[in-house]
């Protein structure tokens, strides 16, 4: 009987794997426009499509959640070849986040004091899951959040790891822990 019950587990767990790895995050359409856009950062080509986004004026201005506080805006431009005039107005530095969790909240802080109801949440398409829930905790339902997924091409162990630390991110708020 428990080895029945261990091996539906491990067979709820790998259908869910499987279906995390093939409902990864999509890009949002074209035509959509929002008030912001929240960066998260740490993955490939987040910034850039956030920059691309408000060069494209999709979002009226970019927060960049979790940057190092050495990074400066010159730094943005050098690095990504962006708009010096665009981020000089237009882009926020956010460095008081260490994880997708703080990111949202500092996302949370940033909106309010800006008065945003929309917002565009970019990140990898691995992450989008997580990070969605973690902005959806956070925002409540105050802000219309628009999905962003930057495509990937991520291995097993990037969509392992993501899997598990979303369950783990679920259980802990379950729990209340």
């Amino acid at each position: 009987m428990i080895a029945r019950f261990f091996s539906f587990l491990v067979l709820l767990y790998a259908l869910g794997f499987i279906l995390f790895g093939v409902t990864l995050g999509r890009p949002a359409k074209a035509d959509v426009r929002t008030d912001a856009a929240v960066v998260i950062t740490g993955g490939t080509g987040r910034i850039e499509h956030a920059m691309r986004v408000l060069e494209h004026g999709k979002a009226k201005r970019v927060l960049i959640a979790g940057a190092d506080p050495l990074v400066t805006k010159k730094d943005l431009v050098d690095r990504f070849n962006a708009k010096s005039k665009l981020v000089r107005c237009c882009v926020d530095l956010g460095s008081e986040s260490v994880d997708t969790r703080s990111n949202a909240e500092e996302a949370q802080r940033w909106l309010a004091r800006h008065q945003y109801k929309s917002v565009r949440l970019i990140t990898n398409d691995w992450h989008m899951r997580r990070a969605a829930y973690e902005f959806r905790r956070s925002l409540g339902d105050q802000y219309e959040v628009v999905h962003d997924a930057v495509r990937t091409e991520p291995g097993f162990a990037t969509l392992f790891s993501e899997y598990n630390k979303y369950l783990l991110r679920r259980a802990a708020v379950w729990l209340d822990v």
